[in-house]
């Protein structure tokens, strides 16, 4: 073989080991840019669905919102003004509990207020809580749950006597369907007071506990909004029943409240023992941590003193998870999703309560 073919092989081979290169390159970068493609995909897959169930955690911890709103709003509004709230406010997703509630709100009704300030402040609440339930079904729109069946009655086996009862404001006079002590919330200012007070301080909680799983911006400034004026409410009930508790009247009234003076009478002591053993019933039933607090304080410079914020050690308000804002709802310690106030349970899908040692 001449020089110059053998020139011209090596060239030849040269030429194809470069073309077999190029064309290995070219599988690579080709496999890589799919892959690179698909990863992308994938990621934009996952980033959706993230998405998805971000916006349906959201939908589900606002309906969980809105059965409470629903509870508080008739308890008010019967005891200010005689009624459940409108029918039209209770239709959405979910079993419809207004007729049925009928059967379990027996023996609810307006309350006589004695004192004009209580009534008014209890005037200012129903109207807020009614107006939470109308925010949250207007910004939940077709997803919107129905009002489920609501126990605000007055019955022996009712949810107030139930919870009265593991209170020990009233005494256990039988067991089951037998029990035939009860607690009337509106007989008196007191005993409304006393209601409310059961109510208030979990709403409080369940906002505060809710409101980190909330992902849009928009819903959770809502929340926040809600939380702020059940921290309100939550205070002011705490306030007036522990001036109950102490105050012996005959005080000014305000002219805007008819003038004239309130009766003197004897402070009530007991208010402020009831409200610690409410306080310790719910206590008993959401977890082993002792977080829920009374409205009377020992420990403060070892003296006597209100506790009308209740806080941890930082001063911060603390929080309940759902399942432990339902075992209180529903009266038990147990995972169960229906009983207490909830007798057919929450509509929604955050209806279970936490199992409790």
């Amino acid at each position: 073989m001449s020089d110059s073919q053998k020139l011209i092989e090596a060239f030849d081979a040269r030429v194809e080991r470069r073309n077999d290169r190029r064309a290995f390159f070219t599988t690579a970068l080709g496999a890589a840019a799919v892959g690179a493609g698909a990863f992308a995909f994938a990621s934009a897959a996952s980033a959706q669905s993230a998405a998805n169930i971000g916006a349906q955690q959201d939908l589900d911890i606002l309906n969980f919102a809105l059965n409470l709103e629903y509870l508080e709003a008739n308890f008010y509004s019967y005891a200010v003004f005689g009624t459940p709230i409108a029918a039209s406010m209770t239709t959405g997703t979910g079993t419809n509990g207004y007729t049925t509630s009928a059967t379990y709100n027996a023996g609810a009704r307006a309350v006589n207020f004695q004192d004009p300030v209580v009534a008014a402040y209890a005037k200012e609440i129903a109207q807020d809580e009614i107006n939470h339930v109308n925010f949250l079904r207007s910004a939940l729109t077709s997803a919107a749950v129905a009002q489920p069946t609501i126990d605000v009655g007055i019955t022996p086996t009712g949810a107030f006597s139930t919870a009265a009862r593991a209170a020990k404001l009233i005494p256990d006079a039988g067991t089951g369907n037998t029990q035939t002590s009860f607690f009337d919330v509106y007989a008196s200012d007191d005993n409304f007071l006393l209601g409310a007070f059961i109510f208030e301080d979990v709403g409080v909680t369940a906002y505060k506990g809710a409101s980190p799983l909330i992902s849009n911006a928009t819903y959770l400034s809502a929340a926040a909004g809600i939380l702020a004026v059940e921290a309100y409410h939550a205070s002011l009930v705490r306030t007036v029943l522990y001036a109950r508790g102490t105050s012996s009247g005959g005080t000014a009234i305000p002219a805007a409240y008819g003038g004239g003076t309130y009766p003197a009478r004897t402070p009530i002591p007991a208010l402020i023992t009831s409200a610690t053993a409410i306080s310790d019933a719910r206590d008993s039933l959401d977890g082993s941590s002792d977080d829920d607090q009374g409205i009377a304080s020992s420990t403060i410079n070892g003296a006597n003193a209100t506790n009308i914020v209740p806080t941890d050690s930082n001063g911060l308000a603390y929080s309940r998870t759902p399942g432990s804002v339902l075992n209180i709802v529903y009266l038990s310690k147990a995972a169960i999703t229906a009983g207490g106030f909830f007798p057919n349970g929450v509509n929604g899908n955050i209806k279970t309560s936490t199992l409790q040692s």
